[in-house]
């Protein structure tokens, strides 16, 4: 009785939601803004540069391959010493568009994020101290110089960083043309997915510019979701924050497979089901996961090219 509950209550807030607001909850991406280029192109050379770790072995690409929708396609990644993590990489593609950076939400922005994965122990293992002395005695030390007129500091490493990350936005997505006019942009196959993502309640958390990122949602709203991580919990040490998470993006999702924070999902149908099961209380049809998937990979959209991504 509780569960049937819940579940009229989710379905009555989503009801509100399109209340509230008019046309579509889910909104085309837009181009980078305001980008200092030669911060963006230093910025670039670093997140690709495995000296920002310890033993040289890490680069902030080696967890957030660009061409492989910007995480790097494993349950958990492995840093410094062959060391392995315990959540799975979320992808860097259209992170400038979230809320909060990490799954637990702890970084405010992306120049905060690119701290984290430096400073720890089994990603990069370096201490920020030590690298800039490092960086000082390479080619860094002019180029600092003369991007930001000063030696090599923690804040312009990171600052750098967050500059270019900013212009990692996929544009052109056959769901955005499909938003901005162009009905023959999906197929009726993904129109009937979007129908379904939206009137099954996905969209209570899925929506915005990124298509989730704007919000924390507990994983196993319904159903217990087994999860050793405690999400926000290590963050606040506040009971209501057990197991909530940053809701992910969905765009590129079809690129970024295994999901989830535990990546236990292998396949993009899985997640859809898990999802159906954990946070709605529902068991989709095949054909309903089917046509879900189909709108989900219209989310794709086209990686950013070097010589067009810096805005003057």
């Amino acid at each position: 009785m509780k569960v049937e509950k819940i579940k009229s209550l989710i379905l009555i807030l989503t009801s509100c939601v399109f209340s509230l607001f008019a046309g579509e909850l889910i909104t085309p991406i837009l181009a980078p803004q305001n980008i200092n280029t030669e911060k963006a192109l230093l910025g670039e050379k670093l997140f690709f540069d495995a000296r920002l770790s310890v033993d040289d072995t890490i680069a902030c690409a080696s967890c957030h391959k660009l061409d492989e929708g910007g995480d790097d396609n494993l349950q958990f990644s492995f840093g410094v010493n062959g060391q392995e993590g315990n959540i799975n990489a979320p992808t860097v593609l259209n992170a400038v568009n979230n809320f909060r950076q990490f799954w637990d939400g702890r970084a405010k922005n992306l120049q905060e994020q690119a701290i984290g994965p430096i400073e720890n122990s089994i990603e990069m293992g370096f201490n920020f101290p030590d690298l800039i002395s490092k960086l000082q005695k390479t080619e860094y030390k002019k180029e600092f110089k003369k991007v930001y007129n000063e030696r090599v500091t923690k804040e312009n490493i990171t600052n750098a960083i967050a500059e270019y990350e900013k212009t990692l936005v996929t544009l052109n997505a056959p769901f955005d043309k499909y938003l901005k006019g162009d009905e023959n942009a999906i197929s009726d196959k993904a129109k009937e997915g979007y129908a379904l993502f939206k009137t099954k309640g996905c969209i209570s958390c899925h929506h915005g510019v990124n298509v989730g990122g704007n919000l924390y949602s507990k994983f196993g709203v319904i159903k217990n979701s087994h999860t050793d991580s405690l999400g926000r919990y290590s963050i606040t040490k506040k009971e209501k924050d057990k197991y909530f998470f940053k809701v992910p993006s969905l765009r590129n999702i079809e690129h970024t497979a295994p999901y989830f924070h535990d990546g236990r999902a292998s396949t993009l149908h899985k997640a859809i089901e898990i999802m159906a099961l954990l946070q709605l209380g529902r068991q989709f049809s095949q054909d309903e996961v089917m046509k879900i998937e189909e709108f989900l990979k219209s989310l794709s959209g086209e990686m950013p090219k070097t010589k067009d991504i810096y805005v003057p």
